[in-house]
């Protein structure tokens, strides 16, 4: 445990965060969330709800009854706001999307807005595939990657909205100390198609991408959750880089070089 870090255990959905845990605190980082990356049925739609809508709902109700509220709440949300959209580039401005995932984001950053009522700044960051080889997207793949066994998902050509976990660090960082409200896209400036990120992958593992797992597939390993894995999201950080964040690592390629040279 790193020095000055103090822990304080807490249910999301069940319950407000302890009371000390909030004490004279300048800003507030929420990112709890039971894990999408799962198969899907009545109960687990129900905790990927829960654990966000309620959770942050149960965090604004705590910061509500503090005498001296923080400066300024910043709450994940993701691009899952969006729906799959295609070739369609999407902005902060883009309206949502119709599906499951969408109207749990929506509800999401309305519960986080709620703390503007408390006189507290208020930045849902909608993130996109953090790249990381200890989690996410990557610590999923890399195994039939590094065995060569690595290949684009249905016909490759849906939109990948990706960021390298230092930017997403520091994008978090900059919603903190920077005047910006209201939603960011959490993703790098150069989005790409799902063929285009597993030819990248496979590059920088030095490792062949030729086996592609049909539809069918991953229908069958996950399915309702499998049309999320397809889903099409070209999203960009327009209102990130207005406001002044410069991302270190913009491009996909330098991206994962430098994400295995260094984990």
């Amino acid at each position: 445990m790193p020095p000055g870090v103090k822990v304080f255990p807490w249910n999301p959905a069940q319950s407000e965060p302890p009371a000390e845990s909030l004490r004279d605190v300048d800003a507030v980082v929420h990112l709890a969330g039971e894990p999408v990356a799962q198969r899907w049925n009545a109960t687990v739609k129900a905790r990927l709800r829960d654990s966000r809508v309620l959770g942050t709902a149960n965090l604004v109700k705590a910061i509500g009854r503090l005498d001296r509220k923080p400066e300024v709440l910043v709450c994940s949300s993701a691009i899952g706001y969006y729906g799959s959209r295609g070739d369609e580039i999407l902005t902060e401005t883009s309206t949502q999307g119709n599906d499951f995932l969408a109207e749990v984001c929506a509800e999401w950053e309305r519960s986080a807005a709620e703390a503007k009522a408390f006189g507290v700044r208020v930045v849902s960051i909608r993130t996109g595939h953090v790249l990381d080889p200890r989690g996410g997207l990557l610590k999923r793949i890399l195994p039939p990657y590094r065995m060569g066994l690595g290949g684009k998902l249905g016909n490759g050509r849906q939109w990948t909205s990706w960021i390298h976990l230092e930017d997403m660090a520091n994008l978090f960082q900059f919603a903190i100390d920077q005047p910006v409200s209201g939603p960011l896209n959490g993703v790098a400036p150069n989005p790409v198609s799902n063929a285009e990120f597993t030819r990248a992958l496979a590059a920088a593992l030095h490792r062949p991408a030729i086996f592609p797992v049909p539809k069918l597939a991953l229908s069958i390993l996950f399915g309702e959750m499998a049309e999320v894995i397809l889903g099409s999201q070209r999203v960009q950080p327009e209102r990130s880089q207005a406001a002044g964040f410069a991302f270190k690592y913009p491009e996909l390629g330098p991206a994962l070089e430098n994400l295995f040279r260094v984990g």
